[in-house]
């Protein structure tokens, strides 16, 4: 490679993780319960499936055979897929609360003053460098409850107005996301009628995590079909990872689907590469320090532990990546060639497509050979989030911050 120093360089391991037996994990991942998430998310009233958009210019330019991004700056009117968890695990908290099947949470009833009345007040804690708070702060609204957030330090101020707007008690804490994790589990405990909605799980927390990641399969699911409609399947799958949620679902997704699932790779950036260093040890690591990213929604640095075990089975290739790539990811998404249709991606959002586009060129030969990526390669892509920061999003596009190398 010829990247200045190491900071600049995209690191690549194999997965070569002894391989444990994840069968509990992966059948929270199940089709029957993949098509439970979806009904429930298809209740909503401002349900639209989000896109799949297929960039047949930038494949020809990078040279692979398809290239099909999912765009969730479309989802629900919150810009971000992470909605998809938090309403779902809340909705499971609920039927369980009230001790009925989650099968009858929908949107009518969870809105409905018959069940406030029912449940009386529950105070939904969370911690997020943005978009899951602000999923939760949404759902926590239309279910006519209260949320409480809390953002680490060096959080946008857009993205803490943004949750404020939808009605929660937020603040950006003196701490990183992971201390934020923990303040919310200490607030909640000392209030009664309240939960935390988490997407990470450690040692005695492993529910809630487990719905949300459920809840996430919406969108591979959409993605999957969407894909098939094309008459296509995925050979390969870039997904970025903060605790590796996400991650781990559409590892889950594709490893319960079919035994011939495509090649999954997974991002996080360098400041908070717990999983990569996970990979590195063969075990289970976590990171600490600020954090700070662009990258703000993969700012973690702490695995969740259910999708670890998914992904030291189920996974291909650990990526840690610099902030250039996801720079450069926006860019090349939102200047869309020929015909190619444009996608506002976020800095969380664009890394995939930052990083298939740094692996197409001659530096990174060796590594693209290894991954498996050619001209027959179908890649998917996850634009998690649209511009949830505008202005930081135009310093990056416009301004040209964090040039490429």
């Amino acid at each position: 490679m010829n990247q200045s120093s190491q900071s600049d360089a995209v690191r690549i391991i194999k997965n070569e993780c002894p391989k444990t037996d994840c069968t509990h994990e992966l059948a929270l991942m199940s089709q029957s319960e993949m098509e439970k998430a979806l009904a429930f998310h298809k209740g909503f009233p401002q349900y639209v499936k989000t896109p799949l958009v297929k960039l047949d210019a930038l494949a020809e330019r990078l040279g692979v055979k398809g290239i099909y991004v999912k765009d969730e700056s479309y989802r629900f009117g919150l810009n971000a897929f992470k909605v998809l968890g938090g309403s779902y695990a809340m909705a499971k908290y609920i039927a369980k609360l009230t001790g009925r099947d989650a099968s009858a949470m929908t949107y009518e009833f969870l809105t409905s003053q018959a069940l406030k009345d029912e449940i009386g007040q529950v105070t939904f804690f969370t911690a997020t460098d943005g978009n899951h708070g602000r999923g939760v702060a949404w759902a926590a609204n239309k279910l006519g409850q209260k949320s409480v957030v809390y953002m680490p330090a060096g959080s946008s101020s857009a993205r803490l107005n943004n949750i404020l707007a939808e009605g929660a008690d937020a603040s950006i804490i003196d701490g990183n996301y992971d201390d934020a994790v923990r303040l919310a589990a200490s607030n909640s405990a000392k209030i009664p009628g309240s939960v935390v909605v988490q997407d990470t799980a450690w040692e005695g927390y492993e529910e809630i995590p487990g719905w949300i990641m459920q809840g996430y399969g919406t969108m591979v699911s959409e993605a999957d079909a969407q894909m098939q409609s094309y008459g296509v399947n995925p050979t390969h799958v870039f997904v970025q990872a903060g605790v590796g949620s996400l991650a781990g679902a559409v590892a889950g997704y594709f490893a319960a689907k079919s035994e011939n699932h495509p090649i999954i790779t997974v991002v996080e950036p360098h400041v908070a590469n717990c999983l990569f260093e996970s990979a590195l040890a063969k075990a289970y690591r976590t990171v600490g320090g600020e954090m700070q990213t662009i990258m703000a929604g993969l700012a973690c640095g702490e695995p969740n532990t259910i999708s670890w075990e998914i992904l030291k089975n189920h996974t291909d290739f650990f990526v840690s990546a610099p902030e250039w790539v996801a720079a450069s990811g926006m860019r090349i998404l939102s200047s869309p060639l020929a015909d190619d249709q444009r996608v506002r991606s976020g800095e969380s959002g664009a890394v995939g497509a930052g990083l298939l586009a740094a692996l197409m060129k001659d530096t990174h030969k060796a590594a693209r050979e290894m991954m498996g990526i050619n001209k027959d390669s179908e890649i998917m892509l996850f634009s998690t989030e649209g511009y949830t920061d505008f202005e930081k999003s135009l310093d990056i596009i416009w301004g040209g911050e964090y040039e490429s190398l």
